[in-house]
């Protein structure tokens, strides 16, 4: 917490959805959707390749407003150097974080920037 002119505020700018989702994929609670598997295998990404760099994982954005479920977009390494963008929404009911999508550096609009 920070004292703001004697005032106790919250960290509320410090990214809550992607610390909670990371939390959530470190514990297992996580699933991956159809459209990611499909993006998986079409890539030559496996699985435990993302779960492995959520460690060392970097936010690009957070979409908390996002329909149907909150959205968080992030990079992370992969074990040969590369580097993939991921997309991961939290299933608040469910407790379960769910990758929506995957994106290999270069190969795709990385930063969804159109």
């Amino acid at each position: 917490m920070y004292f703001i002119n004697l005032v106790r505020i919250r960290k509320s700018a410090v990214p809550q959805l992607f610390d909670e989702i990371c939390e959530l994929v470190a514990d297992g609670r996580y699933l991956i959707g159809d459209h990611a598997w499909e993006r998986l295998l079409e890539r030559g990404i496996m699985e435990w390749q993302i779960i492995a760099g959520m460690s060392d994982a970097r936010l690009i954005r957070e979409r908390r407003l996002a329909r149907p479920n909150p959205i968080v977009e992030i990079k992370v390494p992969l074990p040969n150097g590369d580097d993939c963008k991921v997309v991961w929404s939290l299933l608040r009911h469910e407790r379960v974080a769910k990758l929506v999508t995957t994106h290999l550096l270069g190969t795709d609009d990385f930063f969804g920037d159109n």
